[in-house]
């Protein structure tokens, strides 16, 4: 593994609904590695399909030591892009094929966390079109696409009918935008979340926002959201979260840098604490959590991002040996 300086192709944008929170991580990503003395050549996927089939090019145009995945969202994230990289023979960053395509699926997600002892919520899959007949599951429950991040497309119906009883085939939410969601029962209580950086859990942070809940736009619009890092939470609720979120992100094979997110009944001790999902291409923007949580442990945005990249670049070198070894 060269220890730099690197010449790094940062993928950002895309045209899922998370363009604008990608671009704005790959902005951050840029910044770092130029102030620490690489060069980081910024690679917009597009906005649109039509725009992203000329990444191939690109990419070739830019002749990169490492591509540093900066998107969020299809096809970012649900291993699309990754079997490019791993056709085209680019180190990249972040998790490899297998990988995206389960953990960008919630359901698939619990079919392979939940045998092993994971705690995670029970529900299904629903046609939306169900949800305007009859509920699918006791009120309070939530619904939500299977593979959308930052909590998009997320609603919570109520015992109180915010959204008729049943669902008002008229009323704005997912169900108008998405042909299956998932249900689950909501788990009343406190949002916290887990970063994990290589083999290390790093911290927990809680998230408080000042209305609603931890909805888009309370991720990504300063000042809506409290960040309490590290969590006041009991010491044995932290280390469980912690010990859960290293244990899913080895269990899907996460590379880098992953985050676990949880909700966490405080009446109920251990028996409340589920987790929610796996992203295994957080966000690196100003209000991002994991820069946070790095932070916390005393490492700084640009070692950060220095630490993904080394990551991606010892295992290419350690692929490289294994081929050679086995004499293909």
């Amino acid at each position: 593994m060269s220890a730099g300086p690197w010449r790094v192709a940062v993928l950002m944008g895309g045209w899922s609904a998370e363009r604008a929170v990608s671009l704005s991580s790959g902005a951050g990503i840029v910044k770092a590695l130029e102030e620490r003395g690489h060069t980081a050549i910024a690679v917009d996927l597009g906005a649109t399909p039509a725009e992203g089939r000329e990444l191939p090019a690109r990419l070739i145009a830019a002749a990169p030591d490492v591509v540093f995945n900066a998107l969020h969202g299809v096809p970012g994230e649900d291993g699309t892009v990754q079997g490019l990289m791993d056709i085209m023979g680019f180190a990249y960053t972040h998790s490899g094929l297998a990988t995206s395509v389960i953990a960008i699926d919630k359901q698939l997600t619990k079919q392979h966390l939940v045998p092993h002892g994971i705690p995670m919520p029970g529900g299904r899959m629903v046609r939306s079109q169900e949800l305007f007949s009859a509920d699918p599951l006791p009120r309070p429950y939530v619904v939500k696409p299977v593979n959308e991040g930052s909590s998009v497309g997320v609603a919570i119906v109520t015992a109180d009918g915010n959204y008729g009883e049943p669902i008002g085939r008229d009323v704005a939410g997912p169900w108008q935008d998405f042909e299956q969601l998932l249900a689950e029962p909501f788990i009343r209580g406190r949002e916290l979340t887990v970063a994990v950086l290589g083999e290390r859990a790093l911290a927990v942070t809680e998230l408080k926002p000042r209305s609603g809940f931890y909805d888009f736009d309370a991720k990504y619009t300063d000042g809506m959201t409290e960040h309490v890092c590290p969590a006041d939470v009991p010491a044995e609720i932290a280390e469980a979260m912690k010990a859960i979120a290293l244990k899913a992100h080895r269990l899907l094979g996460c590379r880098g840098t992953s985050r676990s997110d949880f909700r966490w009944d405080d009446e109920r001790g251990l028996e409340g604490l589920f987790l929610l999902e796996v992203n295994t291409q957080p966000g690196m923007t100003p209000l991002s959590l994991v820069p946070e949580q790095a932070r916390y442990v005393g490492m700084s945005y640009g070692e950060l991002v220095e630490t993904i990249i080394a990551d991606a670049l010892a295992r290419r070198g350690a692929g490289r040996g294994a081929a050679k070894g086995a004499g293909a």
